[in-house]
């Protein structure tokens, strides 16, 4: 990268601009628009995910005392609160949702060789949703109960990368399970979801679709032994089943085997049995599967821990669910810079030079490189001693 480049367009750099337009046209996000582009308004809004600006006032504020600047970052047009507000509430959100589903992929392809810890064929996803509190009297749109409003993000994450290749963002009181009518079902893919999900019809869609799904059992749930496979119990499993449903509904939603595995966890010392449609993997393969569910709890925690999703410049729809998505575009913009570069650090890392260096010129592989640290410390040889041995 060019050494001149503020840190800011060096990130900016990773955004494919072609791919951009494209979703701009897609929903006519420029027409009419003779100040203030889409771009304008994405580059805003990504500099306050990076350095996590409050409000709009605080966005305005940040970039006019650096007007200077704005050029090189690529803004063109003066940012005004009143100017961002506008757009927020009337740009269509969709465009930067599919913007997000271009930087997926191209995230995807630069992971895909990144180690999971199990060996097996196909894509492991984590399935899972989270759920943003807001106040009833200002977000009205977004029913959950009588006094509280909330938005829900269901996501499916690649567990090769951390990669969000599925969000839905609802209202909160659309139950986990009925995403599952929306996803599109990959064949050879793993699926791994909690007792939420556990609805035998849709299980048995996923399961003529060719997919893999583990989850938990729901207790009290009606069944009848075919088989026993002996188990190492030294490995913590206790037994491995091959069953059939002898519920009434249930015998009829999912005419064909399960498999019902019994695994004790001596961390937490509870019982898990987990079902599945997969009878090839080892037990204990299975149990570890399960276990990756655990990265989509993770990718939750970190996005509203270091990005603005819980706390919106807007209150409309339109506005929340572009603050989001713009939030999960600045996510993939710093996973694919962290691989292009081929940097070591964490997410965490990269993400907190950035919020503190957004302005500099310095190149962000320099930044994070060993010769800088070793630069330092030779300068150090040269200053004089305070006091003589």
């Amino acid at each position: 990268m060019n050494a001149g480049k503020m840190v800011f367009a060096q990130v900016i750099d990773c955004l494919p601009k072609y791919d951009f337009c494209k979703c701009v046209k897609r929903y006519k996000g420029d027409y009419n628009i003779k100040t203030f582009s889409c771009m304008d308004q994405f580059l805003c809004m990504t500099f306050a995910q990076l350095t996590y600006r409050e409000s709009l006032r605080d966005i305005e504020v940040c970039l006019r005392a650096n007007r200077a600047r704005l050029y090189h970052m690529g803004i063109r047009s003066r940012p005004s609160r009143s100017t961002l507000a506008y757009a927020n509430e009337n740009r269509d959100w969709r465009i930067y949702a599919d913007l997000a589903q271009v930087l997926i992929r191209i995230a995807k392809d630069l992971y895909a060789d990144e180690d999971i810890g199990i060996d097996v064929e196909g894509e492991v996803y984590a399935l899972d949703s989270t759920t943003i509190d807001l106040c009833l009297s200002l977000f009205p749109w977004a029913d959950f109960r009588k006094t509280k409003a909330a938005v829900k993000a269901h996501t499916l994450l690649n567990v090769r990368g951390d990669i969000p290749e599925f969000i839905h963002i609802s209202d909160g009181k659309l139950h986990d399970v009925n995403v599952l009518d929306i996803l599109v079902i990959q064949a050879g893919s793993y699926y791994v979801m909690d007792r939420a999900y556990v609805d035998f019809r849709r299980l048995y869609r996923m399961d003529q679709g060719k997919a893999t799904f583990v989850t938990r059992a729901k207790v009290g749930f009606q069944f009848k032994r075919r088989y026993s496979h002996s188990v190492e119990k030294s490995t913590g499993l206790r037994s491995d089943q091959t069953i059939v449903l002898t519920g009434v509904q249930t015998q009829k939603e999912y005419p064909s085997t399960l498999r019902r595995i019994r695994y004790y966890d001596t961390v937490t010392e509870r019982n898990l049995i987990f079902l599945t449609n997969n009878f090839v993997l080892p037990a204990l393969v299975i149990a570890q599967l399960y276990k990756l569910r655990w990265r989509v709890e993770l990718f939750f925690k970190w996005i509203k821990q270091h990005l603005r999703v819980k706390a919106f410049y807007g209150t409309s729809e339109n506005a929340v669910k572009t603050q989001i998505w713009i939030a999960i575009c600045t996510y993939m913009l710093v996973l694919v810079l962290r691989k292009q570069l081929s940097l070591s650090q964490s997410t965490y890392t990269i993400l907190q030079f950035l919020s503190v260096s957004i302005f500099e010129k310095t190149p962000i592989s320099m930044a994070f490189s060993d010769s800088d640290i070793t630069y330092r410390n030779e300068m150090n040889h040269n200053q004089l001693l305070l006091f003589d041995l």
